[in-house]
Formats: C-alpha cells, sequence, structure tokens
C-alpha cells in the first residue's frame, strides 16, 4: 500500500537526514506503508537500491520516547529487539531495522510437528527469560520502569474489558450485574499483585515476536514494567492468536519453572501452576477486552473473530477451581445469551 504523498514527502526529508548514521547511501527505491497493528502508530517500509529499513510515525514528543528508551535499555543487555538507526522524536520519527514480515504465528502455519512447535517455544522462552532475568537493581537504576502491575492496574485491565467488551460490544446495562463481576475479579488481582515482580514485557505473544534469517526479535516491548513471572508466560502459552498443543503447554511450564523458580521466588510448582492459571484468567480476559476496543474505537473487525476462542479459553480455567464458580456463571450467562 503506497502512502500519501504528504507522509512520502516527509518520509523522504526525514531519511535524508538519517543518511549520516547509516552506510547505505543509495537512492530510494519504494517507500509502502505497512498494515497497522493494534496501536496508533503508523509504519512504513523504505527500500533503497541496496537495503530496507521500517520507519514508525509515533506522536510528535518534546520529552523521552518509552519506545526508544527501553530499546536503549534492553539493548545494553544483548535482548533480540531491533535496532535504531535513527530518530527525531519531536517529528515522531524513528528508523528502525527491518525485520521482516514473518511473524512467529506466521511461522506456526508452516510447522510439520509439534516437536518443531516444542522445539520453537523453547527457543522463544529463552529470550523471555533472558530479559526477565535482568537485575532488579538494574532495573530499578534504570528510571525507566516505575510502573508495575499491582492491584490497581490488574483491575483497571479488568475493569477496561467490562465496558468494552460486556457493556459496549454486548450491550449489558445491567450496572449492579457489571458491578459484581468486577467485585468477584477483586481476589484474582489481589492474590497476583502480591507475588514478587520482575521485569515484563506486557504484551508477549505471537503477533509480537518476529523471525528473521531464523533469529527471534521481540517487538512492541515499550509499554514494559514490573510485575509476576506469569503475566508474559501466560500471555505467550494461552496466546489468543493460537492453540498451543496441550502437552507441549505443560512441558514448556516446567522448563520455564525450572530454569526460573530461583529468580522469581517461587519454589513450589503447585503455587506457580495455580498462579499461571489465575494470571492466564486475567491476561484473556483483558486480551478480549481489548478486541472489542479496537473494534469499538477504529472499527477494525481483525480482532473480533478470536473473542470466541478467548473465551472458551477462559471458561477451561475457571472450571478448575471451585472459586471462580460465581464469577463464571454471571460471565457466561451474559455471553452464551448475548
Amino acid at each position: 500500500m503506497k502512502p500519501e504523498v504528504s507522509e512520502r514527502l516527509f518520509i523522504e526529508e526525514l531519511f535524508s537526514r538519517s543518511r549520516k548514521n547509516i552506510e547505505d547511501k543509495s537512492k530510494i527505491k519504494v517507500i509502502d506503508k505497512l498494515t497497522g497493528d493494534a496501536s496508533t502508530r503508523r509504519y512504513y517500509r523504505i527500500f533503497t537500491e541496496d537495503c530496507s529499513y521500517v520507519v514508525c510515525l509515533d506522536d510528535p514528543t518534546e520529552e523521552k520516547n518509552t519506545f526508544v528508551e527501553v530499546q536503549d535499555f534492553l539493548q545494553k543487555y544483548d535482548i533480540s529487539v531491533p535496532k535504531i538507526y535513527d530518530k527525531n522524536l519531536k517529528k515522531g520519527y524513528i528508523l528502525e531495522e527491518d525485520l521482516g514480515d514473518l511473524t512467529l504465528l506466521g511461522c506456526l502455519a508452516s510447522l510439520e510437528s509439534k516437536e518443531e512447535e516444542l522445539t520453537l517455544y523453547k527457543r522463544i522462552l529463552d529470550k523471555l527469560m533472558a530479559m526477565q532475568s535482568i537485575d532488579l537493581v538494574d532495573i530499578n537504576a534504570s528510571g525507566k520502569f516505575n510502573e508495575k502491575f499491582d492491584y490497581e492496574k490488574l483491575k483497571f485491565e479488568i475493569n477496561f474489558s467490562i465496558k468494552y467488551f460486556l457493556k459496549i460490544l454486548l450491550k449489558i446495562d445491567d450496572e449492579k450485574l457489571l458491578d459484581n463481576i468486577s467485585n468477584l475479579f477483586g481476589p484474582l488481582c489481589v492474590r497476583l499483585s502480591e507475588e514478587k515482580m520482575i521485569l515484563t514485557h506486557r504484551d508477549f505473544h505471537s503477533r509480537n515476536i518476529m523471525i528473521k534469517e531464523g533469529d527471534l526479535k521481540i517487538i512492541d516491548f515499550q509499554d514494559a514494567r514490573l510485575g509476576i513471572a506469569q503475566y508474559d508466560l501466560a500471555s505467550l502459552l494461552d496466546d489468543c492468536y493460537y492453540k498451543i498443543d496441550t502437552g507441549n503447554k505443560e512441558e514448556l511450564k516446567k522448563y520455564y519453572f525450572n530454569k526460573m523458580h530461583k529468580h522469581i521466588g517461587q519454589d513450589s510448582y503447585e503455587k506457580f501452576d495455580e498462579l499461571y492459571s489465575d494470571m492466564a484468567i486475567q491476561r484473556v480476559f483483558k486480551a478480549i477486552g481489548s478486541f472489542a476496543y479496537i473494534y469499538e474505537k477504529r472499527k477494525d473487525e481483525r480482532y473480533l473473530k478470536y473473542i470466541g476462542f478467548a473465551m472458551e479459553k477462559l471458561r477451561k480455567y475457571m472450571f478448575k477451581d471451585k472459586k471462580y464458580n460465581e464469577l463464571r456463571k454471571l460471565l457466561f450467562g451474559i455471553y452464551y445469551e448475548s
């Protein structure tokens, strides 16, 4: 898709200034506008005679850009993130490494066996654990990660989904019922907020992992913050875009636990797994709210198709523990009858 003439001229002007930071001095051949993600950022691919790059146009700022700040921090610890070649934050311009178009989700479609799936996911978990193992002293000293998934943030995400999924998309106007559902999610948010916190990506799923020349690259990390270890793990293994083989998922959870239990301060696998289930419920419900939000605000229907899969995933986890019986009956009473 071609950009508007004004967009093209804007990008060409800024890219010409970037040439001092890159060795590529060849002419621009093509500028393509890329399909957007769930954010408001706009992406373009520049093809020169010798190379290709991705331009991100974000909101102009006089202050620091969180994507640039977090990328700089993660790169210092050899975390697999895209390179940044140049930036002009006052104009909202960031020139990045082109990672291509192959996401983990796209790659999964071509796998030949569940053994290949397991091997690939272990590689991804190794990348995740490298990021999550960064010392908390260094994380706190950086001053870049002052926010965390505390009770207020977790509950905010729950209420976000209640608003955009139940109230707006499903048109449920019974405020007492919606408040009851919100309150029933409260104890879960308390449990998850009381555990030791580490650095979390915040949106670690199959669309935010790119594959370039066989290497795995992590994107969309600008909202990284402190949180319970299971936040990212559940985002990946209970991804609302893809269903991992059940046996592989259990093996991957144990693979992660065996390598990380000391770092995350969870010595009992039983407790670890219980917290994982709690976290999966919170993450999946938040994802459903995001899908509804994107449709409400942008009329983008692409994500609506994942809601049914996500809701059945949610129901499965709620059936595992009697403490969710009341919440499950209320939530699915609404969903199945709407």
